[in-house]
């Protein structure tokens, strides 16, 4: 796969994640659906910003590089944004958001990473999941 695909898969993952957390925050409240674009732009934008600050494309699957970055831009973006906006931001959810956000975004990228060495454990190739993990 070309790095530039790898980027996008890989951004799009986190752009679910996002989605999912979105999802997730507005169910448990019984919120309707209409308004999850109004919550989920904030964070969209946040993720966005810490894709580039960490410069994602160039190691997408980096759990250190890419996820860590993407995570705080995510929360911390997010939720200024939200502020300006006029949208919650008690620190409980402050706090939810950086847990579940974290899990979400590092936690599909740490399970990347156990699946690529317990496919490679004692092999001389990388496995299937290093393909993705591997930069080219």
């Amino acid at each position: 796969m070309d790095p530039r695909s790898r980027a996008l898969v890989a951004f799009a993952i986190d752009l679910v994640a996002v989605a999912v957390f979105v999802a997730i925050g507005r169910a448990s409240h019984r919120e309707d659906e209409a308004g999850f674009a109004v919550t989920f732009w904030p964070f969209a934008t946040g993720l966005v910003i810490g894709w580039l600050g960490a410069r994602g494309w160039r190691r997408p699957f980096s759990i250190t590089r890419t996820g860590l970055l993407a995570w705080v831009g995510t929360v911390l973006f997010g939720m200024l944004l939200r502020a300006l906006a006029g949208q919650g931001v008690q620190v409980a959810f402050v706090v939810v958001a950086s847990i579940v956000v974290g899990a979400l975004l590092l936690g599909w990228r740490a399970l990347l990473v156990a699946l690529d060495r317990s496919a490679t454990r004692g092999a001389d190739t990388p496995g299937p999941i290093g393909f993705f993990l591997r930069r080219r």
